[in-house]
């Protein structure tokens, strides 16, 4: 009996999270979040090390969660970088200055794909053109 009881403190012991040096523990300064139980929530955190979110949630007429929101964190050089999204219908959109502007051939590409579903054409889910 004495053994199985150290095993299970060893165990335990074990299993405990480990403090690192190299990743200090970051306090969560506030959070915040409610859920009406009809698909519409909001939630909202910042930690002290400057990471900060906040999502706004609806119901979407496919079935999903439509969500808008911002999120912050630290650059390496020190400034913080914001990003502003939404996902919905139309898919996940990101803005900030820290993206990159897409380059002109993928606008050219995007651009064709559009042409190709309004003259009737379908993909499978690996890509694969199914009419012509």
């Amino acid at each position: 009996m004495k053994s199985v009881i150290l095993a299970c403190l060893a165990a335990v012991a074990i299993a405990a999270p480990q403090l690192r040096p190299d990743r200090p523990f970051i306090r969560v300064l506030t959070y915040n979040s409610a859920d009406d139980g009809n698909g519409n929530f909001n939630y909202e955190y910042e930690a002290e090390n400057g990471i900060y979110k906040r999502v706004q949630g609806t119901p979407g007429s496919r079935g999903q969660s439509n969500m808008r929101g911002v999120f912050r964190f630290p650059l390496d050089d020190g400034t913080i970088a914001e990003v502003t999204f939404t996902a919905d219908e139309d898919g996940y959109r990101a803005e900030s200055p820290i993206i990159p502007a897409m380059p002109a051939h993928a606008i050219e590409q995007i651009r064709i794909a559009e042409e190709q579903r309004r003259q009737g054409a379908t993909w499978d889910q690996q890509g694969r053109r199914l009419t012509r």
